[in-house]
């Protein structure tokens, strides 16, 4: 078996226990949760299938919600974003570069890397929490969760990013 397909399943199942055992139960300030699978995502190389990325996501999602007692709304953001992902990748790559280039700090800088990740953080914390809401009835309290859970994670992909770079 292919070392790449092994480190991707040890991932999809590490980030499926820590979000449903651990980071499910913090609520900061009410309302502020991080949703760190999003970061399986942003870590796919160049030229990974789209297909691959589309399927290890969608399970991911749909692992996550059999956990966390959420219907689709997992599943549905985590496809979206790999949908999207391969296409906002384009621009912070280095035109020379090649095909399996890893989503990195030490392959795209801090600057370009941040970036990434905080536009599909963003993508992802919002349509997972209008999905769970379903409403905008209550706008003010689904704003702050959007705001909470996207600093929460992407402050929690960095420090990972940072560990994972030393």
């Amino acid at each position: 078996m292919n070392t790449e397909i092994l480190k991707r399943l040890l991932a999809f199942v590490l980030l499926c226990l820590v979000q449903a055992l651990i980071l499910n139960r913090i609520r900061l300030f009410g309302f502020a949760t991080p949703l760190l699978p999003v970061y399986f995502v942003i870590t796919f190389h160049r030229g990974y299938p789209k297909w691959a990325i589309l399927t290890w996501s969608f399970l991911l999602g749909l692992c996550l919600d059999s956990f966390s007692n959420t219907p689709g709304v997992a599943a549905a953001s985590m496809t979206l974003v790999a949908l999207l992902q391969p296409y906002l990748l384009e621009p912070f790559v280095p035109r020379d570069s090649t095909d399996d280039l890893k989503v990195s700090v030490r392959s795209l800088g801090w600057g370009k890397f941040a970036s990434l990740s905080f536009l599909l953080v963003v993508i992802y914390v919002a349509v997972f929490f209008t999905l769970e809401a379903f409403s905008f009835y209550n706008w003010q309290q689904w704003l702050m969760c959007i705001g909470g859970s996207t600093a929460m994670t992407y402050l929690f992909i960095l420090v990972i990013e940072n560990l994972r770079s030393k």
